[in-house]
């Protein structure tokens, strides 16, 4: 099973962005700090999404068990649905995204148990404000 931590993080509301997306495939590992434009939150934590589906698409014939401490991200992928219209425009992505796999699961955990995904959002956002 391959497991998919993720999660956005924004300096200030909307600000400097970045998605961190962590990977696990038994033994093995993949992560990734992806700077973002500015943005808000939500939509940094919807880009950590589009991108985590992205970088799981070569596994999409085995289980993918995505695990997000947004609770917007996961009720939108739980319902492939996004009540919010502000951030409408990323549903048609995702459900592309989530039907290439053959399944995939969402849970929603507490941030204490996603510090691998978040220090990677945050390093992304990091890195970005040491270059301006």
């Amino acid at each position: 099973m391959i497991e998919l931590y993720i999660d956005g993080a924004s300096a200030g509301n909307p600000g400097i962005s970045g998605a961190g997306i962590f990977v696990k495939n038994g033994n093995d590992s993949l992560q990734f700090s992806i700077p973002l434009k500015e943005m808000t939150n939500h939509e940094a934590e919807y880009e950590a999404l589009i991108i985590g589906l992205e970088k799981c698409l070569p596994y999409k014939n085995q289980i993918v068990s995505c695990k997000t401490d947004s609770q917007a991200v996961y009720a939108a992928v739980e319902k492939r649905y996004i009540k919010n219209k502000k951030y409408a425009h990323y549903l048609p992505e995702m459900n592309k995204l989530l039907d290439e796999f053959d399944l995939f699961f969402i849970k929603w955990i507490p941030g204490k148990e996603n510090t691998v995904a978040d220090k990677l959002a945050r390093q992304a956002v990091l890195n970005q404000k040491k270059k301006s």
